[in-house]
This record gives structure tokens, C-alpha cells and sequence, in this order.
């Protein structure tokens, strides 16, 4: 699914609350982080990089907009939108001067939810970075399965699409040759020997840099290739 990469953390004290929120965005395809407290969200902070947070106004220990404001004051600009019984106007505006993105009063429908959501993050271009990967002189357009070369339109194959992109996801790896078969064949992978798995991989290396000036491909010796 093509929203997997992109990480939506949830700070909820509600369990009930928290876990609907979760279920409705794990099944547009989002990878949902929850907590019931700010207390360990900092932290996490440190190691992932989320592309939404949905905060609670009315929070166990720390108030939602102060833990916002807070974190925007040590250097975080992580889209966010609160969730809150409170609506009256001067709370909205307290919500929006702590750095709130967008306001949503309890109680929502789940439809509204994901529909904020996908607005936040298309205003905030984190589903636009989904949709293209760029790197070196590629562009890999993952909605039209397209890439551009340096600017110039390069016609792929779906399976050198596929292969591409694998690299693509996988940039400075040494990649076996069974992962690639898992990978870009599937199902079909068994019949694929390594002789053709090369002649792939070679095709795909002249139409992508045909004078290998960016030499993109590095074979490894026991192992497979990697692109970098």
C-alpha cells in the first residue's frame, strides 16, 4: 500500500478512542504509532521521524497544547492536529497558537479522521515524497510508474520498474539475488535462475546509465548487488 512509509503518531488517554483512531488509519495503510501519555513520545521522537502527530488536548500529566508548543520550541515541525471536546473559540485559538496544523472537535466520524488527515499531509507534501523517489538523476513517479532520466522520459518495463525501485528502497545494501527474485518476480521467482537475474539487472543498468558514468550497479561478490 502506498501510504506504508508514512509513520502517523496518536497521543490519546482514551484506550477506546486511541484504538479506534489507530484501526481507521492502519487500514488506509498508515503506520500507526499510540500512546496514552506524552511521556515516552519525546523519545520516540529521537529515533523516528513521523510525517503526523493527532494530540489530545486533554492529556494525563501534560496539557496536548503546551506538549505541541513545547516541542516546537526544541525543533520539531511535525504537522499536527489536535483532537478535543473543547471547541470554543478562544481554545481553538490556543490550540492554533501552540503550533497546531488543524482542529478537530469530538466527536468525529471516522471518514472525517482520514480526510483531515490526507489534507494535512498532501498541504505538508509528505504524500507527494511518497509518490516520487528521487535519486542521482532518477525520478521514479510510483502513481504513473514512470521515471525520468536527467529529465528525459526512460520507458521501464514493469519488471525493471519493479527492479528499480527495489534498489531504490534499499540504496548502499547488498541485495542477494533471492531477495531480489522475492522481491521483483513474487510468486514467479522460482523459475528465475541468477544468470537471469543478472541479465535483468543489466538491462535495466543500459537504459538507466547507458555509459555507466553515475555506476549505479556494483556487483558483490557472494552476495548479489548493490546500488549506490
Amino acid at each position: 500500500m502506498q501510504n506504508e512509509n508514512i509513520e502517523i503518531v496518536v497521543i490519546e488517554d482514551e484506550e477506546d478512542i486511541l484504538e479506534l483512531i489507530e484501526y481507521h488509519l492502519s487500514k488506509e495503510g498508515y503506520t500507526v504509532t499510540g500512546f496514552l501519555s506524552t511521556e515516552n513520545v519525546e523519545q520516540f521522537l529521537e529515533e523516528e521521524t513521523p510525517s503526523l502527530m493527532l494530540v489530545d488536548r486533554n492529556l494525563p500529566g501534560m496539557e496536548g497544547s503546551h506538549f505541541v508548543a513545547y516541542l516546537r520550541e526544541i525543533g520539531y515541525d511535525i504537522p499536527v492536529i489536535f483532537l478535543s471536546a473543547k471547541d470554543k473559540e478562544s481554545e481553538l485559538e490556543e490550540g492554533f497558537e501552540a503550533g497546531g496544523d488543524d482542529y478537530m472537535s469530538k466527536p468525529f466520524s471516522p471518514k472525517e479522521l482520514t480526510l483531515r488527515v490526507k489534507a494535512l499531509l498532501k498541504r505538508s507534501g509528505a504524500l507527494q515524497k511518497q509518490q516520487r523517489i528521487k535519486y542521482k538523476l532518477l525520478t521514479m513517479d510510483l502513481e504513473n510508474k514512470a521515471l525520468t532520466v536527467d529529465g528525459q522520459s526512460v520507458l521501464l518495463t514493469n519488471l525493471e520498474f519493479n527492479l528499480l525501485h527495489t534498489f531504490m528502497k534499499n540504496i548502499d545494501k547488498a541485495l542477494t539475488r533471492d531477495f531480489l527474485r522475492d522481491e521483483v518476480w513474487g510468486s514467479d521467482g522460482e523459475g528465475v535462475n541468477d544468470n537471469a537475474v543478472n541479465v535483468a539487472i543489466n538491462r535495466l543498468k543500459n537504459k538507466i546509465d547507458p555509459q555507466n558514468e553515475q555506476n549505479y550497479f556494483h556487483p558483490v561478490w557472494g552476495v548479489g548487488y548493490k546500488f549506490s
